[in-house]
């Protein structure tokens, strides 16, 4: 564990870039909206929204029309996604790699693993029970703690809970919404591309760095945090610690393949 000084904080979503939930949650939306007597989103649309909070989403799913019954639409979420994992058919495995990634980056001494997610502290709680994981994560924000992506919240409430600053934090997501997130708290962005939005929407978002697998990004990581630490020192060499963000915003650090 870092003693306080120089912390490096990486912050992962957890849908679509730690575990793959694509399945379940397809399931959950088609009864959802069954059950409410409306025609189904096509699974592209359901996947796009993967990452808000669930009455956001459901905003977005019936084009924030103002008569979309979104809240309830959401209770009948809660309660598919429960059924389903009451009846087995339940699975969200972990992406190749990630589980390695997470125990070589929680063991480094200079550290720190937390988790910004779109889940409920519920759904949370079981992923990583499932998986053997409790204990990597030293922060978990979620739906439950802060406001939808990409409001810069759940990364802010991150960096306060271990005393991470900008210059030392990096958010690893899937989707555009993580990204933009990112940028709007003035951290390192990555994009995974084995998640649920395409890599052009990431970089539209913002990425700093798309990476392909776990093992490229265990590099990219320490590139990012390289970077953010160059960008840190020559802002304090001039006296504006708001050079931090905007000089990394100016950096195209490419695509690692």
């Amino acid at each position: 564990m870092p003693d306080g000084k120089n912390v490096k904080l990486a912050l992962f979503d957890c849908d679509g870039t730690l575990v793959d939930s694509q399945h379940v949650i397809v399931s959950a939306m088609t009864r959802a909206f069954d059950r409410a007597g409306i025609v189904r989103p096509p699974r592209e649309a359901i996947l796009g929204i993967v990452g808000l909070s669930l009455v956001e989403a459901m905003r977005k799913l019936g084009d924030n029309a103002p008569d979309f019954p979104a809240e309830e639409l959401a209770g009948l979420y809660r309660t598919a996604f429960h059924e389903l994992r009451d009846e087995g058919n339940f699975t969200e495995p972990m992406f190749p790699g990630m589980r390695d990634l997470i125990e070589a980056l929680h063991r480094r001494d200079d550290v720190l693993v937390g988790m910004a997610t779109g889940k409920s502290q519920r759904g949370v709680a079981s992923v990583l029970k499932h998986h053997g994981m409790e204990g990597r994560f030293v922060t978990i924000q979620t739906a439950d703690d802060a406001p939808s992506k990409p409001h810069p919240a759940m990364v802010e409430q991150a960096m306060a809970a271990v005393g991470a600053g900008r210059h030392e934090t990096v958010l690893i997501g899937d989707t555009s919404y993580d990204m933009i997130m990112a940028r709007a708290a003035g951290v390192g962005a990555i994009g995974v591309t084995w998640g649920y939005h395409a890599p052009d929407m990431l970089e539209e978002g913002g990425a700093h760095l798309l990476v392909n697998g776990a093992g490229d990004l265990a590099q990219g990581l320490d590139e990012i945090w390289q970077q953010l630490a160059q960008e840190s020192a020559g802002a304090e060499g001039l006296g504006s610690e708001g050079l931090v963000a905007e000089n990394l915003g100016t950096e195209n650090l490419g695509t690692r393949r």
